[in-house]
Formats: structure tokens, sequence, C-alpha cells
């Protein structure tokens, strides 16, 4: 399969870890430009630098604050004037806090849809004029709540649907300009969001972290959590030439996990 990467740019947001950094390496060794993102400068040079060792793309990096728009107007520009353009644009954020709804005040609501949604949408319309050029993919990375509620995290309940009404409203805007958008929810995926999200489910029981870990694969039809890298090779097929008719979907990379038709 031709995923006709090579010399394509991709602005990864919040990509110094986790599955934004997973997604920012396998397009780097397809070939492909890559700025990564997030709040650590160190980190992030340290990764950059990683990315230029092993593949036949490019890095570089930006220090940026998603909740911040000027931030994110740098971001997006200095993606143009160090690679030409942006071909491919990739929405993440990390997790906001665990919490009932009594539990959460306004403060942490507002935070929530500052970071998990309304960063999306300032993103994707800072680089919208340049994927306009050529046509190009939007990838919104969620979560699995998109499909089934997860206890305990009404923020990420309530802010990740909203990226699917998003992605959704903008498959039908965007389609004149030949931009595919798509979401992608990783459900139990071995990163240091879902362990510490165990973790808060073994304090709230009182019981080891490992005894939710086994708990939760019981659950998991392939009886283990993924890996990073297998979700990030499904996000580069979707930002790939080889998608080139799926548009406005969402799609569960969970080993079966959701139960949901």
């Amino acid at each position: 399969m031709e995923l006709n990467l090579h010399g394509k740019t991709a602005l990864v947001a919040a990509s110094s870890q986790g599955l934004g950094f997973a997604i920012a390496e396998r397009l780097v060794r397809e070939g492909a430009n890559v700025m990564i993102s997030g709040r650590e400068v160190e980190k992030l040079k340290q990764k950059a630098c990683y990315l230029e060792s092993i593949g036949l793309g490019k890095a570089a990096y930006q220090k940026t604050d998603i909740t911040n728009a000027e931030d994110i107007k740098r971001l997006v520009n200095l993606t143009v004037e160090t690679f030409g353009g942006i071909d491919m644009l990739v929405n993440n954020a990390g997790g906001p806090p665990a919490g009932s709804f009594e539990e959460l005040t306004d403060e942490e609501w507002q935070d929530s849809f500052e970071l998990n949604l309304l960063s999306y949408v300032r993103m994707t319309r800072a680089a919208l004029p340049y994927l306009k050029h050529e046509g190009g993919k939007i990838l919104n990375i969620a979560s699995s709540s998109i499909k089934e509620p997860i206890p305990g995290l009404v923020l990420s309940n309530t802010f990740r649907t909203g990226i699917v009404g998003l992605s959704k409203t903008l498959a039908t805007e965007l389609a004149p300009y030949n931009i595919l958008i798509n979401t992608i929810a990783p459900g139990r995926i071995a990163t240091d969001r879902v362990k510490h999200l165990d973790q808060v489910n073994a304090d709230r029981q009182g019981i080891d972290r490992e005894e939710i870990e086994l708990q939760v694969k019981a659950g998991i039809p392939l009886k283990r959590y993924g890996t990073p890298e297998e979700f990030a090779n499904f996000a580069v097929f979707l930002l790939s030439a080889a998608n080139s008719y799926m548009t406005g979907s969402s799609f569960l990379v969970d080993g079966g996990m959701i139960k949901a038709i």
C-alpha cells in the first residue's frame, strides 16, 4: 500500500509524548516532515532530535500551550515558514481530570472546554487556509467515550463527543476543498494517561493499579492494552493518500472493548 507521505508536512498538536508522539514518529518514518508541539521545551528538543535521526522526513518543534490562541497562531505560522505549508493536521490534547459531575467546579469545566474542544476549533481555523491550497487531511483524536461514556470521566464524555459533532459538520463544509476530516478514538492504549486513570480507579477502590489493569483487560476481547504504535499505524493511514474516500467518520482503536454497534 502506497501512503505517499514523502515530502508532505504534518502539524501534530500535543506531541512530545504518548499518542501524539507515536503518530509523529510514524509520519517521519514514512518520509513526512513533522512539526511537534507541547509545553516542555527540553522534551520537545530531545524528541525532535530523535525524529530527525530515525526517519526520511524532517522534524521541528515549537513550545505551545494549545489553550492559548496566540500560541496556536505562532505554531501554525512556524510550521508554514519551516516546511512551506501544511498537508495534515492532527488535533490532540491531554485528557481532562477525572471526577464525577458533583465534584467538578466551573473552572474545571471551562479549562476542559478550552483544552479538549476549543483548541481543536482554533487549530483547525488557523491551519485551514493552508490545507485549502491542495486539499489535505485533518485527524481529531478523541476517546472511546464518544461511543460509551466512561464512569468518572464526565468532562471527557462531554467534550470528546463535541469533537465528533465538529468533525461531522466540517466533513461537509470542507469537502469542496478536498479536505478529509475524521475522528480516531483510542480505547485502553498503554500510555501515561491510561496508567494515571488506572491509578485513580485503584485509589478509589483501595486496591493496586495492577488489579485494575487485570479487570480492564478481562473486558477486552484481545485481553491486552494496545500500543501507541498500533494506534499510530491506523492514524497515519487516515492521514495518507491511501485514504481518499473516508471523511466525517469516527473510528475506534480499542481491541474490541466497546460493545456498542
